[in-house]
C-alpha cells in the first residue's frame, strides 16, 4: 500500500480520535453502520465530506463516467424518454466530479429535450466545488443556469432521479450466524486500535432481515436498511417519472453462496 502523507496521518488520527469518542460515549460499541457513517460522512474529517482527492489516478477509484462519455451518452437516451413523458427535471444523487452531469445535459441537448433543471443532492462540499467547476468549465450559460445544488431531497418532483454508484457508499450493519444465533458485529477500540465487537440479535429490524436470509453457520454478511429507507424517501417525493439507482454487485444467489461467508465489504486505497 502506499504510505499516506503527514497531513493524511494527522488528518486520520483525527477522525480516528472522534470515532474513538463516540465509542466511549456509547458505552464501548457502537454498530458498523455508525463507524462507517463517521468515517465516509463525519462532518469535516469523513471522506466523502473532507477534501481528498477521490477520483481519477490521484485518487482512490474510478467511475464509469470518468472513463468515457459513452456511459452518459448511453443514459441519455433513456433520461430522454422520462423527461418527454413528465416534462420534468433531473435530480443526481452524489455527482461525483460533475462529468455524469456534463455529458448528459450536452447529449441532452443535442437530443432536444433538456430537463427543466438538473439537481445535484451532494454532501461533500470539496465535490460540489470540483462539480461547479467541471460544469462551469464546458457547458454554456444557457445549460448552466438549470444547474441547482440542493441540501436535501425537494418535498416534491417529477422527472429522472438517478444515482450512479451511491448505494454502495450507504452505511451498512454487519451480521453474523453462529450457532448460538444471530449476533450484530461492531466496533470496540483498545489501546492498539478499533476491535471487533458482538451484540445478540433477538429482535427488531435487523434481526428480522437476517433471519429472512437463512444463513448457515459461522457467515458473516451485511445489511443495509438504510438504502431501502432512502429509496423509499426516493418513492414518496417522485409524483411522475423513473428512479434509476446503477451499481455493480452479485444476484442474491451469488451474494449469499457459501463460499463468501466473510461479506463483501471492500476498501481501496490509491487504487490499491
Amino acid at each position: 500500500m502506499p504510505e499516506p502523507t503527514p497531513d493524511a496521518l494527522a488528518h486520520s488520527q483525527q477522525l480516528v480520535d472522534l470515532i474513538r469518542q463516540k465509542i466511549h460515549d456509547s458505552s464501548g460499541w457502537i454498530s458498523f453502520a455508525e463507524f462507517m457513517q463517521l468515517a465516509l460522512y463525519a462532518p469535516g474529517l469523513g471522506y466523502y465530506s473532507a477534501g481528498a482527492k477521490k477520483f481519477g489516478k490521484d485518487g482512490d477509484f474510478v467511475t464509469a463516467p470518468e472513463i468515457s462519455p459513452l456511459f452518459a451518452q448511453s443514459l441519455a437516451r433513456q433520461a430522454a424518454q422520462v423527461l418527454q413523458q413528465t416534462q420534468g427535471s433531473i435530480l443526481e444523487l452524489g455527482a461525483g466530479s460533475g462529468r455524469l452531469a456534463l455529458e448528459l445535459l450536452l447529449e441532452l441537448q443535442s437530443l432536444e429535450q433538456l430537463p427543466q433543471q438538473y439537481l445535484i443532492l451532494e454532501v461533500s462540499a470539496q465535490l460540489r466545488h470540483q462539480q461547479r467547476e467541471t460544469l462551469e468549465q464546458h457547458l454554456p450559460a444557457a445549460l448552466m443556469a438549470r444547474v441547482l445544488w440542493l441540501d436535501a431531497l425537494p418535498a416534491k418532483f417529477n422527472g429522472l432521479v438517478l444515482g450512479n454508484e451511491v448505494l454502495d457508499a450507504v452505511p451498512v450493519h454487519i451480521v453474523k450466524r453462529q450457532s448460538a444465533g444471530l449476533y450484530e458485529l461492531g466496533v470496540s477500540a483498545d489501546a492498539q486500535g478499533f476491535v471487533w465487537g458482538e451484540q445478540a440479535l433477538t429482535a427488531g429490524q435487523l434481526y428480522a432481515a437476517a433471519n429472512r436470509l437463512e444463513l448457515v453457520p459461522d457467515y458473516t454478511t451485511e445489511l443495509c436498511p438504510a438504502a431501502g429507507a432512502l429509496l423509499a424517501s426516493l418513492a414518496a417525493m417522485l409524483e411522475s417519472g423513473v428512479i434509476l439507482m446503477i451499481d455493480y454487485g452479485f444476484s442474491q444467489r451469488e451474494y449469499y453462496h457459501p463460499q463468501r461467508s466473510e461479506g463483501t465489504l471492500m476498501c481501496h486505497y490509491r487504487h490499491f
